[in-house]
């Protein structure tokens, strides 16, 4: 079982923060997600977009100049331009 004050830090942006400029995978423990801290969170590891809530078309360029084979992981809905853009450079 974990501590209380375990779980409470990841409601901590400043925490938060700094624990994805060091793991991006960390992200999928952030409860209150930023914009900020999603950014810092995929340019350490783009492939961390997958954790994203809400994605903005900043973030989803980040993670597709890493790799673009995180297009799988946009939201095409949302962003139909950049799924057509880099879902040709996976071929």
């Amino acid at each position: 079982m974990h501590a209380k004050e375990d779980l409470l830090k990841w409601y901590d942006k400043s925490y938060c923060l700094e624990s994805v400029k060091q793991d991006g995978y960390n992200l999928r423990f952030v409860k209150n997600q930023t914009s900020q801290i999603c950014l810092e969170s995929v340019k350490q590891n783009g492939h961390s977009l997958r954790f994203v809530k809400n994605q903005t078309e900043e973030i989803c360029s980040e993670s597709l100049n890493q790799d673009p084979k995180n297009i799988r992981y946009v939201d095409i809905q949302k962003y139909p331009e950049l799924y057509e853009k880099y879902v040709f450079m996976m071929k």
